[in-house]
């Protein structure tokens, strides 16, 4: 038979859940991977961050920066994310601002992306629509052409 524990009188059992003890666990080591170079600060409220091309090749990108703020980005500045205060580039033309390596973080109100994937979803409709069009003229009865815009994914058995 199985022996059974005796236990006095006087002796408290410890009535503790399992699930409440905590037993000592060895953390594991995190692998090492290289720092990414696009790390970016939280956005505050209301806001997206986004990096945007100042550099290509050692040579000013004027052009996407110059379009990149007549499109609503303004940079962000280095006093705003004092974390990231350490990456200001002292040879940028952008002073005060976070700049790594060609790319400048900016931001711009949260409304103004979703204005802006608006009308680029409306542009994308539109042209598939034309497509659409064109490619139907030349349907023919005797040999009709499928304008399908389903699509499925169907997983086959291994032979």
């Amino acid at each position: 038979m199985a022996e059974q524990e005796e236990f006095s009188v006087g002796s408290s059992v410890d009535r503790t859940p399992r699930a409440k003890k905590t037993r000592e666990k060895k953390a594991m080591r995190k692998p090492w991977a290289p720092p990414s170079m696009l790390d970016s600060p939280p956005a505050p409220d209301g806001f997206r961050h986004r990096w945007i091309r100042a550099e290509t090749r050692g040579f000013d990108d004027t052009k996407n920066v110059s379009a990149k703020m007549r499109e609503g980005w303004e940079p962000v500045k280095a006093e705003e994310q004092p974390k990231f205060s350490l990456l200001v580039d002292p040879n940028s033309r952008f002073k005060d601002n976070i700049e790594i390596g060609g790319l400048l973080l900016c931001k711009t109100p949260e409304e103004f992306v979703s204005q802006r994937n608006d009308y680029y979803a409306n542009q994308t409709q539109a042209q598939t629509i034309a497509i659409d069009n064109s490619f139907m003229r030349e349907n023919d009865a005797r040999m009709p052409l499928f304008n399908e815009r389903k699509s499925s994914t169907s997983f086959g058995k291994g032979t």
